[in-house]
C-alpha cells in the first residue's frame, strides 16, 4: 500500500482542526468580498475552490450567487463541506494534480498557501496544469500564497500553542526548497505524536516560471487580503492572478 504524504495525514487529522480553530468565516467572508468587489465576475459564474477545506471560502463565493465547486484530498473536510451542500455548491473529494472539469471554470482560486505540499517539481507543474485546464479561455486564477522572502526573514524558530487542553510544540526550519513546521504534542493517554507540514518557499519568479509552463500569464500581484501593493520585503502574502 502507498504511503500517504504528509498533507494527507495531517488534514484529515482531528488536531489539525484543533490547531488552526482561529480560521475563522469573518476572515474568509472579508477576502471574499474583497475580491468579488475587485473582479465583478458575472452571475452565475462558474468557480473552483481547490484544497477547499471544509469549504468556508467556497460557501462564502456560493453565498453571491455564484455556482461553486470545491475540491481537496482530504475527505474528512469534504464530509464536513458537503453538509452545506445545495444546488449551486458542490465538493468532492479530488486531487488537485488532476482536473475535474476541463475548459469548464470562469474562476478557480486556491486560498491560504494550499500549493506547495509536493517534493518534486513535476506534481507541481503537473496541478499547475490541471488548474489551467479546467479553467475556460479567459478563465482566471487567484492564489493566495505565502510570500516567502518575508516569512524566511522573520521564521519564528519556536513557539507553544495551547488549545483544548493540548500543548502544540512547534518549530520551524528551512529545508532544502522547503519550510517545514514540525508540529509536537501529547494525546490525552500522554502519548507523543508528530505531525510535520512542508511547504516549498516559492518566490513569484518561481510561479511566473511554473505557470508560464502551464499556459496561464500573471495579470496582477497583491501583498494582503486587501489586495494592496505586493512588497516582497514587507507583505505578509504573495496573492496572484493568472489569465489564461
Amino acid at each position: 500500500m502507498k504511503k500517504k504524504d504528509w498533507y494527507e495525514n495531517w488534514f484529515n487529522s482531528a488536531y489539525y482542526k484543533i490547531l488552526y480553530r482561529d480560521r475563522d468565516e469573518l476572515e474568509a467572508e472579508q477576502f471574499v468580498e474583497t475580491l468579488v468587489d475587485h473582479l465583478q465576475p458575472i452571475p452565475g459564474s462558474r468557480m473552483l475552490d481547490i484544497a477547499c477545506g471544509e469549504g468556508r471560502y467556497a460557501r462564502q463565493l456560493a453565498g453571491h450567487g455564484f455556482d461553486v465547486t470545491g475540491i481537496d484530498i482530504a475527505y474528512t473536510g469534504i464530509l464536513k463541506a458537503q453538509e452545506y451542500e445545495h444546488e449551486r455548491l458542490h465538493f468532492h473529494v479530488h486531487d488537485m494534480r488532476f482536473p475535474l472539469y476541463i475548459n469548464y471554470f470562469d474562476y478557480a482560486f486556491n486560498f491560504f498557501t494550499s500549493f506547495g505540499y509536493f517534493t518534486s517539481d513535476r506534481d507541481h507543474l503537473m496541478a499547475a496544469k490541471s488548474f489551467a485546464a479546467g479553467l475556460k479561455e479567459d478563465g482566471l486564477l487567484v492564489i493566495d500564497y505565502l510570500n516567502a522572502p518575508y516569512v524566511l526573514d522573520n521564521l519564528v524558530p519556536h513557539e507553544t500553542v495551547m488549545r483544548d487542553g493540548y500543548a502544540f510544540d512547534i518549530t520551524r526550519r528551512v529545508e532544502g526548497k522547503h519550510i517545514v513546521k514540525d508540529i509536537r504534542f501529547a494525546d490525552r493517554e500522554g502519548m507523543p505524536i508528530h505531525y510535520a507540514e512542508r511547504v516549498a518557499a516559492f518566490t513569484l519568479s518561481d510561479f511566473l516560471a511554473i505557470f508560464k509552463k502551464a499556459g496561464l500569464s500573471l495579470s496582477g500581484t497583491y501583498g494582503d487580503y486587501r489586495l494592496n501593493n505586493y512588497d516582497p520585503a514587507e507583505s505578509e502574502r504573495l496573492i496572484m492572478m493568472f489569465k489564461k
